[in-house]
Formats: structure tokens, sequence, C-alpha cells
């Protein structure tokens, strides 16, 4: 790693106790690693042994985001993040859809699987919008591991009713090659196996734009977000489509005979 990003990491280390780092995206600044520095948790659901009760969530309104600081607004003010221009372009294109986001900065695959249960039976979500596993792989993690996560909590999802939007992530390449290369490979081959939506790489063109990022260098910018919504919304608006004639159809179907 470069000197400059050693200094600033260190100088980021005196700063807080509760770190923990996350890749951002791959060869940000040619082959410099990138980390990210875990918030503090404030509020988190429990999650409970309990099943979630298979059901059809088709006509549900509501989309979960479960992520990590990429969608917890880390650094940003309140508003800023991808996830509330998302309910912005939502207004603007008049699909009426409620967000919740359950992100939190420093979050795993490990830990996602963990809670997402009881944020579906809470918020009972059309659609989950599942943007984890940066963290596993900085943490050098075993790739089987992050798979398994990420296969169970889609199957979770999909077990609840629910349709599932997997953001790719990547790792710089001073992981190794053939780690580089299978970490890429993951969400495609995860996608495919469980019939989730894929967008490919959430921080697609980013990756060239030293600009776009904090004075950390890691985290993006608030003139980012809209980039990396840019890179969602293509993907999930055909379900958020698909999502409304299901709606229509169960409407029409519960209707009173005249």
């Amino acid at each position: 790693m470069a000197s400059g990003m050693q200094e600033n990491f260190l100088k980021l280390m005196g700063k807080s106790r509760a770190i923990t780092g996350r890749v951002v995206l791959s060869g940000l600044f040619a082959g410099m690693s990138a980390i990210a520095i875990a918030q503090p948790v404030q509020t988190s659901v429990a999650a409970t042994s309990a099943p979630v009760n298979a059901r059809n969530h088709s006509a549900s309104k509501t989309m979960l985001v479960l992520g990590d600081s990429l969608s917890a607004e880390y650094g940003l003010a309140r508003g800023a993040g991808w996830v509330p221009l998302l309910k912005k372009r939502l207004e603007a294109e008049g699909i009426d859809a409620m967000i919740e986001n359950a992100s939190i900065s420093g979050e795993t695959t490990s830990g996602g699987k963990a809670r997402l249960p009881a944020l579906l039976r809470q918020h009972q979500p059309g659609i989950v919008i599942l943007e984890l596993g940066g963290n596993d792989g900085l943490r050098g993690l075993p790739m089987s591991a992050t798979a398994g996560n990420l296969r169970d909590m889609i199957q979770t999802a999909k077990k609840s009713g629910a349709r599932v939007l997997l953001l790719g992530m990547q790792i710089p390449p001073n992981y190794g090659a053939d780690y580089t290369r299978q970490f890429a490979g993951l969400y495609p081959t995860i996608a495919k196996e469980t019939g989730a939506t894929l967008v490919p790489f959430f921080l697609k063109g980013l990756e060239i734009r030293r600009d776009l990022f904090q004075s950390d260098r890691i985290h993006p910018t608030a003139a980012a977000q809209p980039l990396m919504l840019e890179n969602v919304w293509p993907m999930l608006r055909p379900m958020l489509t698909t999502q409304a004639g299901a709606a229509a159809s169960a409407m029409q179907r519960t209707a009173p005979a005249r």
C-alpha cells in the first residue's frame, strides 16, 4: 500500500476504535487497497430462530435494502446517499413504493444473513436489494463462506415471496490475481444459481474518478451517489414494473364481483 494511504489509515485508526475494513472497488488507485471505516452500529433488528413464513409478497410496495457503508450514507449528510436518491427517483417516476434501508457500515454477509429473517417478517418486502460481500473480501474470509451466505440470503428472501436484486462488488488486484478473479466471478455465479437479478458492478465508473471519493479516499462522495444509483436503476426498474403488474392482478382477483 502506498505511504500516503498508510498515513491516512493510521490517522483514521487514531480517531476510532470501532474500525473494520471493506473493499470499495477494484483497482481504485492503480492497485492501492481500499479500506472502509465501519461506523458504530446505532440500530439493528434482532434476528430470531423462527422461520420466515412462505408467503406471496409480489404485491408488496416495500423494498428492503440490506447493505454496508456504501448504502448506509457513511460520511454523507442525511438524505444524500443513493438509497434516498432512489426514493426521489421513484416519486419522480410516479412509482408508489416504500424503501426500508437496513444497511449498517461494516456489515458482512454473515451479519446480513443473521438479520435478514427478522427484517423480512417486519417489513414483508416485495423486493430485497442485497449489497454485501465487500467486507468479506477485505478480511480474506473463505470465499465459500461468502458464497454460502449470499446464496442462503437470496433463498430466504425468495421463500418469503420477495425477489432479489444482487449488487456485485470487486476487490483490488493486490489481493492476488486468483482471489481477485474468483471474487469478481462470485456474484454472477450466485445470481445464475439462484435466479437473482444482478447488477454486475455496483461502483462501475467510479474507479477512474478520485474526485468522487471523500477525503479518506475510500468512501464515495455525495457527487458519486447519483452514479451509483444509475448503476442500479436499469436492473431495478423492470422489477418494479413487474411488481406493479402483480399488484394490479392481485387487486383484480380480490375485487368483489358485480
